[in-house]
């Protein structure tokens, strides 16, 4: 193989590190690390701007959500992700696997799906996409829905 074809290839790739912990009363979380890491990389993957990442996957139970939400949003309640982006290139996200788990079940969706959308969505937000603004929330969920169309799972907006 040329060089060229090879250089190109593995630039292609995104670079980033990944670190995932699991909270002692989180629960079991539906994927083994290497999905993880594909959703990862598929979320990361087009975008040329994006630097190195440093990634850590945190998944906790239903009192570190709420504390982190309120603490951090002002929300007295335990949320499905949270992203605590630090500087270019660096984040945190925050998945409660206790609610991820009854958001699936109340929207008839694979545990694994909606994670699997969550990990993405917090992805984004590391990459400084946001959804409070209507053309914003479009431009995110379009990516969101790409991204997820490779794993063939369904549009998370279909149905909302």
């Amino acid at each position: 193989m040329p060089m060229s074809a090879t250089r190109r290839r593995a630039t292609a790739e995104p670079r980033f590190s990944l670190s995932i912990q699991h909270a002692d009363d989180a629960g079991a979380c539906p994927v083994e690390r290497p999905q993880l890491r594909r959703w990862v990389r598929a979320a990361l993957h087009d975008e040329p701007a994006a630097p190195p990442m440093s990634l850590t996957l945190r998944f906790v139970g239903e009192a570190e959500a709420r504390a982190l939400n309120s603490r951090y949003r002002g929300r007295d309640y335990a949320t499905n992700v949270l992203t605590f982006p630090y500087d270019a290139g660096s984040a945190d996200i925050v998945l409660c696997l206790p609610v991820l788990e009854r958001e699936a079940r109340a929207q008839r969706k694979r545990p694994a799906d909606h994670l699997a959308h969550l990990v993405v969505h917090g992805v984004l937000h590391a990459l400084g996409y946001d959804h409070e603004r209507g053309a914003d929330a479009r431009r995110m969920q379009q990516r969101e829905t790409a991204v997820l169309r490779r794993f063939r799972i369904a549009d998370p907006y279909a149905d909302a």
